[in-house]
């Protein structure tokens, strides 16, 4: 199924997501895109306002002298913001757009014949994004070329304002809110969005037949703390204008914030897998002890783990189901995510991490029943660190939530050491959208994991499915580990429905509000399985 926003309402509702947690959650946050994206609906305007509309858009009417750019001037720009107390960017659009209303907002709609490239030999187009409604921060977006950026400029015959929005007055000046690239991901014919930066440092990507689910950060500091959070914006992207038959779009943006400035480069590639390639530089104005670096964001409403206080026809609702993490020492690792009924915080300790990300596992329409949301087609995003990223911890954030128009679960790593101030701090990753990460690993997954009270309701019963890729042997056997209460009844048995493996224990919380939870199938004292853990909360 095409992920363009132009073809599918469920493919762009979730944008509203990517927003500051400070803004209260509507279901129009979740349809924010579709107001800024369903150009391919329109008519097409006549050739030569088209030509006028895109010299207007990529600042080609003279109205800008071209200035030198590249990525260690941005660096050096970040490095010099940092020396300076922040300043918060303000827009100042005309009073009509500051107050957009989320219907207004999705009236309006970005023109595909104004599209950035539209009619170069390029296999990437970009679409500016109006500003607005819960996008109040302006952004400014320039082109590279040869070395040389140029602004685009707003232009009013770039969007068509529909019934609910009265057009700007000639002259207006409106900021951008971000920007989405196009590539023809899914049809050779068809120029589906792929990837979206707006909101904050949000930005999110699908691979070939995905639809927009979970998203990244550009940095996160302070998330969950008791004193407020701390939301970095990218307040400037620099484009580099791809050769005709690249395969790659870079991207460059200003972060800015009170704790720090960073200069960043963005190496994207789609495909079947949208893979990115994120050079990151920090400056502390003062030592930061709350910064996550590669921060991902999602929602997790319920599954069939836990979902006593959920009535829903539907057998699960996610855009992530578990956190994968690939630990420096090797171990495999799957936590199932939760929504818990007050804010949990986890933290798991590592040295030079192989990888982690937030996954979706669960990949049947069976999963969900669900014809509009599609959860099964929402894409992974799986982070992979360049070089050795030392001592710390990576943070799992669980947010309790009754809708799914929220985001509730945040996941980071966090290092051991502040961030110093006032020297330039440098981490390099990968991330990887895709249906699940894959490794060079022989140990089964966890599929599925499931949980109710016993027959006679004295315990929890837990069972958790496996894929393995060996022949089920009769010396397997499960290990259960737990902080508190006690275990029993613990097995495993191969399971002749799926080929896999199904274990099984009790537990007794035993007056316990919390118990960590931890299981391996093993033969002899090999490990068979990924690290299997779970959080049992009262």
């Amino acid at each position: 199924m095409p992920c363009s926003s132009d073809l599918s309402d469920q493919a762009v509702r979730e944008v509203g997501r990517a927003v500051p947690t400070g803004v209260p959650a509507t279901a129009g946050r979740r349809r924010f895109l579709l107001g800024a994206g369903a150009a391919g609906l329109l008519a097409l305007l006549p050739s030569d306002i088209a030509t006028a509309v895109r010299a207007a858009a990529q600042g080609a009417a003279g109205r800008e002298t071209p200035v030198r750019f590249s990525a260690d001037w941005l660096v050096e720009e970040a490095r010099r913001l940092a020396t300076k107390p922040h300043r918060a960017r303000i827009a100042h659009p005309p009073a009509e757009f500051a107050d957009l209303t989320y219907d207004q907002y999705r009236d309006i709609r970005f023109r595909a014949e104004a599209s950035i490239w539209r009619d170069e030999n390029r296999r990437f187009r970009l679409d500016p994004m109006h500003g607005g409604s819960l996008f109040p921060t302006p952004v400014t977006v320039k082109l590279v070329e040869d070395g040389l950026a140029r602004t685009v400029r707003y232009a009013p015959d770039m969007y068509d304002y529909g019934p609910l929005v009265t057009p700007p007055a000639e002259g207006a000046d409106i900021p951008f809110s971000g920007f989405r690239a196009r590539h023809p991901i899914n049809n050779p014919d068809v120029w589906d969005e792929f990837v979206v930066f707006q909101g904050a440092s949000y930005f999110r990507a699908v691979g070939k037949g995905h639809l927009y689910g979970l998203s990244a950060r550009g940095l996160a500091i302070g998330t969950a703390d008791p004193e407020g959070e701390e939301f970095p914006a990218f307040t400037a992207f620099w484009i580099e204008r791809p050769e005709p038959e690249a395969p790659t779009l870079i991207v460059h943006a200003l972060l800015e914030s009170e704790s720090c400035t960073g200069a960043y480069r963005f190496t994207i590639r789609p495909g079947d897998e949208t893979v990115m390639d994120v050079e990151t530089t920090l400056f502390a104005r003062a030592a930061m002890e709350r910064a996550g670096l590669a921060p991902l964001t999602s929602m997790f409403l319920f599954d069939a783990s836990r979902r006593a206080r959920i009535d829903d026809f539907r057998p699960a609702v996610h855009d992530s189901n578990g956190l994968e993490m690939w630990t420096g020492a090797g171990e495999h690792i799957w936590r199932p995510l939760a929504n818990p009924t007050s804010l949990q915080i986890s933290a798991f300790s590592d040295r030079s991490p192989l990888g982690f990300g937030l996954i979706q596992r669960d990949r049947e329409f069976a999963d969900y029943q669900d014809l509009e949301a599609r959860y099964e087609k929402r894409p992974s995003a799986w982070i992979e660190p360049v070089g050795d990223w030392g001592a710390g911890s990576v943070i799992l954030v669980e947010i309790p939530s009754e809708q799914e128009i929220h985001d509730n679960i945040v996941a980071f790593w966090r290092p051991a050491a502040p961030i110093p101030a006032g020297e330039a701090f440098r981490v390099t990753y990968r991330i990887r959208w895709c249906d699940r990460p894959q490794f060079p690993s022989r140990l089964a997954r966890v599929v599925a994991t499931r949980s109710g009270p016993n027959l006679d309701r004295t315990a929890i019963q837990f069972v958790v499915d496996y894929e393995t890729p060996m022949e089920f042997a009769e010396d397997i056997r499960v290990e259960v580990g737990n902080s508190s209460g006690s275990v029993h009844n613990a097995g495993v048995q191969a399971n002749p429905e799926s080929g896999g493996a199904r274990a099984r224990f009790e537990l007794t919380p035993e007056g316990a509000d919390l118990v960590e939870l931890r299981l391996v199938l093993k033969s002899g004292d090999k490990a068979l399985s990924e690290t299997w853990l779970y959080r049992w909360t009262a």
